[in-house]
């Protein structure tokens, strides 16, 4: 007797009587043999939510079959009694083409449609196990009509690609111990088109001019906010209905990927914006996919966001853990991005965010934490880094959280690095305070470095600090105009040459007067004019120095990277500190003065002996400033000082911050 294999023959489907079954047959309703993608050890793999390339099984994929070419066709809905596609190819008749659940219970349906090819919409007839009917969106489409449309389109991420050179060096680029200057960008209101400022530049349009100023002005990364389908401009992207699809409003795949072609030819890396932290009610999207809270929790109290009106994943189910990860390594490996900057880590590691007392469930052990979440951070981590070793991960995590930064072999979470948002906050604090007050609030400034090397941290000014009333970076800054302009190049100096990565959000880095409208451009204009200019002009000189000087890099993330040489001189308002490179030889020192008086004769502890030259001064003409230069080196005297053996005289500009180096290794920038 022959072993049984333990498969069933496919049932036949039985439609619901209302179901228009007219040309079924070009299907056949009595399915026998539906084409299959799929492996016994894919199933296992999604029941285990191990699968991390679904996107090469579920959804829409062109293929041919028995000499013909068509579309196979793989939705997961469980809970569903009835699947059809309906599209312009059939009329929309959701009885034309219905898809097979598969035999192994996995809640799979699929089947294979002839003559369906590339640039075909479509969409998911699928009627619940409630009787509820209903058209859904492909959760695996790679592209989508443009909003307010709603269907998916058959498409594919075929793209030749001409970035060899930088995937063969960007380990280097990416590295922990390497600058990166990271520009944040929207691309849908850096620039719009200047004879219809209504219209949204296509990811080619905007390749052609991003490029090259990221190129001038000297950034090592872009980040990009979510470039997944979004039907609600207003989310500036972070409420996503299509999560394997790039926003259709400006373009195909393929456009987008020459703009990540164009940047990495152009030695810049792309990180990208991903949100696996919630999704909205949108009726075509994840929200009760096949009539139940299938991507989501049945629970509000787990299942619901209370600040953004959306749907938390539950991220204890399997497949869904399968779908996320399956994400991630999409964009890395379909999208060749050098990264993943990950949104609202907080709102996913604690059961009680923003709730109230009897408003969320605890764990299981009776803690806040969300285990569940945890664990998918750790796996998504450990997929992304396995399968690219020279990419990165970076949290915007809010909290104390333990380890976000650390691997997950000593109980970390596995991301790379992580958004000091500490340090950000007490950052604007303090540079919008008036001069006269800042004595009281130096702590503001030194606080920082108590905690700065407990995990990777990022510097960010990100877009979140530039909307909704919270002004933009230059008009948080006090005084008068030229203050206002010392003030931020003051604050930008004191980024660049303090521990951990930066990030610029953008308009920032020429002094954007307005806060930032999602809907449109940025004020290019302002760069007619010479203050704007300095500020532009001082971001570039600072990542210059960013990148040449190993001192403020080489230990982005250790205690054996920085040194404070003086803190105490709160009257002055003068901070005077060390970065440290693998070379001592190659060692700076910092000093700013946090007030609009010039302090002349300035003394200043250094680390040796010899002859010091300013290699940077946040003063010069160049920049805006009043001019107010070391120009020649100095000569370190043999007289103790801030607890030093050796100190030079030196004179301090106003509201300024200057980097001086031995002379047998500085250049004046």
């Amino acid at each position: 007797m022959a072993k049984s294999t333990g498969k069933k023959k496919p049932s036949s489907i039985t439609p619901p009587a209302e179901i228009n079954t007219e040309g079924a047959e070009r299907q056949g309703l009595e399915a026998v043999e539906p084409i299959s993608r799929f492996t016994d050890f894919d199933i296992h793999l999604f029941r285990q939510g191990k699968h991390f390339k679904l996107y090469e099984k579920l959804g829409s994929h062109v293929m041919e079959f028995k000499g013909v070419v068509g579309t196979y066709f793989a939705v997961w809905a469980p809970n569903a009694t009835y699947i059809s596609v309906v599209g312009n190819f059939n009329g929309w008749n959701n009885g034309a083409h219905p898809l097979a659940a598969r035999w192994d219970s996995s809640g799979i349906w699929e089947g294979w449609i002839p003559d369906v090819g590339v640039g075909e919409v479509y969409k998911y007839f699928i009627v619940s196990n409630t009787g509820h009917q209903q058209e859904k969106s492909d959760p695996f489409a790679l592209w989508a009509e443009v909003a307010p449309r709603t269907a998916s389109i058959v498409w594919d991420t075929w793209y030749e690609w001409n970035d060899a050179d930088w995937m063969k060096i960007r380990k280097e680029k990416n590295k922990l111990n390497a600058p990166i200057s990271v520009y944040e960008v929207h691309l849908g209101s850096w620039r719009r088109d200047p004879s219809d400022p209504e219209r949204y530049l296509t990811y080619k349009e905007i390749a052609e001019s991003l490029v090259p100023y990221v190129s001038e002005m000297g950034f090592t990364h872009v980040e990009l906010m979510p470039v997944m389908e979004h039907p609600y401009p207003p989310s500036w992207g972070y409420q996503i209905t299509g999560y394997f699809s790039c926003a259709s409003r400006m373009g195909t795949p393929q456009e987008l990927m020459y703009l990540i072609d164009k940047l990495h030819q152009a030695g810049v890396g792309v990180y990208i914006d991903w949100v696996p932290s919630h999704f909205p009610g949108d009726a075509h999207g994840l929200y009760r996919f096949d009539g139940t809270a299938l991507y989501e929790h049945e629970d509000p109290r787990k299942g619901y966001h209370p600040d953004w009106k959306s749907y938390i994943f539950n991220y204890g189910r399997n497949e869904v853990r399968s779908f996320l990860i399956s994400n991630a390594i999409f964009w890395l490996d379909r999208y060749h991005t050098d990264g993943l900057r990950v949104d609202a880590v907080a709102s996913m590691l604690y059961l009680d965010y923003s709730r109230k007392h009897g408003e969320w469930i605890p764990n299981e052990f009776g803690g806040r934490e969300n285990l569940e979440a945890i664990s998918l951070l750790k796996d998504m981590n450990v997929a992304a880094y396995t399968e690219f070793p020279d990419i990165q991960t970076i949290a915007e995590e809010s909290t104390a959280f333990p380890g976000v930064s650390r691997p997950v072999f000593v109980g970390g979470l596995g991301f790379g690095m992580k958004w000091m948002m500490g340090w950000m906050n007490d950052t604007l604090k303090y540079f919008e305070k008036d001069s006269a007050f800042r004595k009281w609030h130096q702590d503001q400034l030194t606080f920082s470095l108590v905690y700065a090397f407990s995990e990777n941290f990022m510097l960010p000014f990100s877009h979140d600090e530039v909307v909704y009333g919270k002004k933009s970076l230059i008009n948080k800054m006090p005084g008068d105009e030229w203050q206002r302009f010392a003030n931020l190049r003051l604050m930008f100096t004191y980024m660049f040459t303090h521990p951990g990565t930066k990030l610029i959000f953008m308009g920032g880095e020429f002094g954007q007067t307005s806060e930032w409208n999602f809907d449109q451009s940025l004020d290019w204009h302002l760069l007619e004019q010479p203050s704007h200019i300095g500020i532009k002009e001082t971001i570039k000189a600072l990542n210059q120095l960013y990148k040449t000087e190993p001192a403020m890099y080489d230990f982005s993330f250790s205690h054996d990277g920085f040194e404070w040489i003086d803190t105490q001189d709160r009257e002055n308002s003068v901070l005077v500190y060390a970065r440290k490179s693998t070379d001592p030889e190659q060692n700076i020192v910092v000093v700013l003065n946090l007030t609009p008086v010039p302090r002349k004769g300035y003394r200043v502890g250094v680390l040796s002996a010899g002859d010091w030259l300013e290699i940077f001064n946040s003063d010069a003409v160049a920049y805006g400033g009043s001019g107010v230069i070391n120009y020649h080196p100095v000569t370190s005297e043999t007289h103790q000082w801030h607890g030093k053996s050796y100190s030079v005289i030196l004179d301090l500009p106003p509201m300024g911050a200057l980097v001086l180096k031995k002379k047998s290794a500085g250049k004046i920038l």
